[in-house]
C-alpha cells in the first residue's frame, strides 16, 4: 500500500511540476539542462533516493552506454551528471503530450529503432547534438529489462553511432532501479540501487561491441547477484 501510494505521489509530482518545466525549456532555451537538473534533483531529494555509486564519472566522456530497468534511470542521471543529456529514445515515447514534449522540448533524439532508414536521421541528429556540446545517452538493449540476470541482446544501432563519430565511450550499469521504482506496475518501493561507472574508452579493434556486451554483463551479474544476498 506503501509503495503504491508513493508512486502515486509520483506520478503526481510529474503532473503539477513538469508542465512548469516544460514550458520554462521552451522559453528559457539556454537554461534547459538546469531545468531537467533541478526537476530531477527535487524528485530525487523529495522522495529520498538513495543510491550506491561506484567507479568515477568521466566528465570527457561523449555517450553514456547503459543498460535499462526503470525510468529512475533517467532521472538519476539527469540529476546527477553535471553535462547536458540528450536521450536516444524510441518515437513511440514523444506521443504521448506531456511526455512528449518533456522529450521535444530539450531536443532530445527519438527515432524508429525498427526502421533502417532511421540510422541516416541518427547520425545527423546526433551530429548537431555534438556539435552542441552534449553528451549522448543510450540504452543499447532498446527497451527496459524486468530487472533479471541477463541483460537483453544489444541492437547494433549504438555500435554504428559510436563508430561514425569515434566517440568516447562511458558504460554504467544499474542494478535494482525496477525494485526501487516501477510507474508501470504503479509501484515505489524506494529500495537502494546500485549504479556503477566503468572505465571511459574509445573502441579499438572489430570486436570491441561484443567485448562491450560481456563486460558490462560480468558486471551487472556480479552486482546482481550481491543484491539477492
Amino acid at each position: 500500500m506503501i509503495s503504491k501510494i508513493r508512486a502515486l505521489s509520483g506520478v503526481l509530482y510529474t503532473l503539477l511540476v513538469i508542465p512548469f518545466a516544460i514550458l520554462l525549456m521552451y522559453w528559457l532555451k539556454k537554461s534547459q539542462r538546469k531545468v531537467r537538473q533541478i526537476t530531477a534533483k527535487t524528485f530525487i531529494t523529495l522522495f529520498g533516493v538513495q543510491a550506491k555509486v561506484e567507479g568515477e564519472l568521466d566528465p570527457n566522456a561523449q555517450i553514456l552506454v547503459m543498460n535499462h530497468q526503470s525510468f529512475m534511470d533517467v532521472i538519476y542521471l539527469e540529476a546527477m551528471h553535471p553535462n547536458n543529456l540528450c536521450w536516444i529514445a524510441k518515437k513511440e515515447l514523444g506521443k504521448p503530450f506531456l511526455y512528449g514534449h518533456a522529450l521535444k522540448a530539450p531536443k532530445m533524439i527519438l527515432i524508429n529503432r525498427e526502421s533502417k532508414k532511421e540510422i541516416v536521421f541518427l547520425l545527423k541528429e546526433a551530429k548537431d547534438r555534438l556539435e552542441h556540446q552534449r553528451t549522448l545517452c543510450i540504452f543499447p538493449e532498446g527497451t527496459r529489462s524486468k530487472g533479471e540476470e541477463k541483460l537483453l541482446p544489444f541492437k547494433n544501432g549504438a555500435k554504428l553511432l559510436i563508430e561514425h563519430f569515434n566517440l568516447k565511450v562511458q558504460p554504467i550499469i544499474l542494478c535494482g532501479t525496477r525494485q526501487c521504482l516501477d510507474i508501470g506496475a504503479l509501484r515505489f518501493n524506494n529500495t537502494p540501487f546500485k549504479l556503477k561507472y566503468l572505465p571511459a574508452f574509445t573502441p579499438q579493434g572489430e570486436q570491441w561491441f561484443e567485448e562491450l556486451k560481456e563486460q558490462m554483463q560480468a558486471e551487472y551479474s556480479k552486482m546482481y547477484l550481491e543484491s539477492k544476498g
